[in-house]
């Protein structure tokens, strides 16, 4: 490179300057030199070197004291390069008859340090102008130029918006410059979360070069413009029980710390912090919910439906009833939303509400009259009606010759509730019988059998006893060497249509056999009588009494 038409050698700041002597080494050179030139033109010889000798010798120069080297094709090395380097250095060849020179300029770069943003404001508020920061770059040679971004874009000085002011100043002992770029700027909203760096320009030894700063960030403080309210926990339906909490926000940076909260009903408003509690609402807590800046500037509002569910079941609890009785029951209920209702009974859902206009023992049992609403999660209410049927005992007793001939089933048929006590004894003697089986008790009714097998005629009683009342039946069974089929067991209501089936067949099979031997009475009569008349007209043809008499005696045989 050259510079103003001469040589010229780049150096970087803190490396080695090398200055080849350019010039042709003539013959019958004694020695070469090197000099350089004061800013007034005078010369400062600081190296020679002998041809002849081969020796070097450096002039005492405390600027270069230690840091030059001359090689023997008399190239200038400078250790350590400075900025007071940057000289007008020349290669002097000198022989008896000559001295030719050569210059060489020398210049020094240095990159300056990367620029950091410094005294950072704390926040930034919109609609005002303040210092930002500055931007600080160090050490450089030649002095940098500092430029200020935003969002990578250049920020351009604009009077009451961006004002930037550069300075530079150098140090004298090292010659190296420090650039101070101060930004005041005046932030907007959408400033929030703006990215913020600064680059410096220097040259170095191949041209022009940047270096950028880390991007900074500001908090933008700016008014509120708009209050929210919401209601949390963010349902879609809130329900009697439900604790609620009313939260308002404004917009603003920083965000409002207080508000004041409008509840239906009350005329003023509550001071709060951002939220305000309720607890296990009612259905009251419906209505429009409001809230607003303390100073009541900009206000917000919800509307809150709290769900209800009532349910009404009369009679509850646990009730008594006798059989036969009548039995009003009424499930009602009052809700927010269109509820359904459905009865259990004994863990099983019924297909039907239950109506008892005559109770019967199968009606006992836990009833439950549930309702929900589809709507409002959790929304649920049940009542219980336990219900007792009571009734005295009833019995009926049955008796049977078993297929065997051997024994004598007596079977002691027993209803009510409580379930009764049953004991049998033997009436006239009072023998007390405890071989009795018991059936299941179901629906109030249950079955207690004995059997015995009775060498004579006896009585047997049946005592069922409960709560109520004491009721006795007593039976008459034969002895075991007469059969007795007339009165079967009990069978259950299942079977109780076949039975009345067989009997009405049995009933119509012996009626029609009746008939038949009706019929077949008046025609045997009609054969009797015609057989008479023919009898007679013999006799008075023959005329013969002792035929006569035996024909008689025939017909007296055939009519018995």
């Amino acid at each position: 490179p050259l510079a103003l038409g001469l040589y010229t050698v780049n150096a970087v700041y803190g490396d080695t300057i090398i200055m080849p002597c350019r010039l042709e080494v003539p013959d019958g050179l004694m020695f070469g030199k090197w000099k350089y030139e004061m800013p007034n033109g005078s010369p400062v010889f600081i190296a020679f070197r002998s041809s002849t000798k081969k020796n070097v010798q450096y002039d005492d120069v405390p600027d270069y004291k230690d840091r030059l080297s001359l090689s023997e094709n008399y190239t200038l090395s400078i250790k350590n390069a400075r900025i007071s380097d940057e000289k007008r250095f020349v290669c002097m060849l000198v022989t008896e008859d000559d001295v030719s020179e050569e210059p060489t300029i020398v210049k020094v770069f240095k990159q300056p340090s990367q620029p950091e943003i410094l005294h950072q404001a704390d926040f930034l508020e919109t609609e005002k102008l303040q210092m930002l920061g500055e931007c600080v770059a160090r050490d450089s040679y030649p002095e940098g130029n500092v430029t200020w971004y935003k969002n990578g874009r250049i920020l351009q000085p604009m009077e009451g918006v961006v004002v930037i002011n550069l300075q530079k100043i150098v140090n004298k002992s090292t010659g190296l410059f420090t650039m101070t770029s101060s930004l005041q700027y005046m932030p907007t909203k959408e400033d929030a979360n703006a990215k913020f760096s600064c680059i410096v320009t220097y040259y170095g030894p191949s041209g022009q070069k940047t270096i950028q700063s880390e991007p900074v960030v500001f908090d933008v403080h700016y008014p509120t413009e708009k209050v929210t309210i919401q209601v949390l926990p963010k349902s879609s339906t809130i329900k009697e029980g439900d604790n609620i909490t009313l939260k308002c926000s404004g917009n603003g940076n920083p965000p409002p710390q207080e508000f004041l909260f409008y509840i239906p009903g009350e005329t003023e408003g509550i001071r709060s912090s951002d939220t305000y509690s309720m607890t296990d609402v009612r259905r009251n807590a419906t209505g429009e919910y409001k809230c607003s800046l303390t100073d009541k500037s900009m206000m917000d509002s919800t509307t809150i439906t709290v769900h209800y569910l009532d349910l009404q079941l009369t009679p509850s609890g646990e009730v008594t009833k006798q059989i036969g009785e009548a039995l009003p029951v009424s499930c009602t209920i009052s809700s927010s939303r269109n509820a359904t209702v459905f009865w259990i009974k004994d863990n099983t859902r019924m297909q039907t509400s239950p109506s008892f206009s005559s109770l019967q023992y199968q009606d006992a049992g836990n009833y439950i009259c549930a309702t929900t609403l589809q709507e409002v999660e959790g929304l649920q209410k049940r009542k219980t009606l336990k219900l007792i049927v009571e009734g005295k005992p009833q019995i009926k007793m049955t008796k049977k010759t078993n297929t065997n001939k051997m024994s004598k089933t007596i079977v002691c048929h027993v209803e009510g509730f409580p379930k009764p006590a049953v004991q049998w004894t033997v009436t006239g003697s009072g023998s007390i019988i405890n071989k009795a089986k018991e059936t299941k008790y179901v629906n109030g009714k249950f079955s207690s059998k004995i059997v015995i097998a009775p060498e004579e005629n006896v009585t047997l009683t049946c005592i069922a006893e409960n709560q109520l009342e004491r009721t006795v039946t007593s039976l008459n069974v034969s002895a075991i060497s007469i059969p007795e089929y007339d009165e079967p067991e009990d069978r259950n209501d299942d079977n109780s249509e076949k039975v009345n089936d067989q009997a009405k067949l049995i009933v119509g099979i012996v009626v029609g056999l009746l008939l038949v031997a009706l019929v077949a009475g008046v025609v045997y009569w009609l054969y009797v009588k015609k057989s008479k008349t023919a009898s007679k007209h013999v006799d008075k043809d023959l005329g013969n009494i002792e035929e006569n008499k035996k024909l008689e005696e025939n017909n007296h045989k055939s009519e018995t």
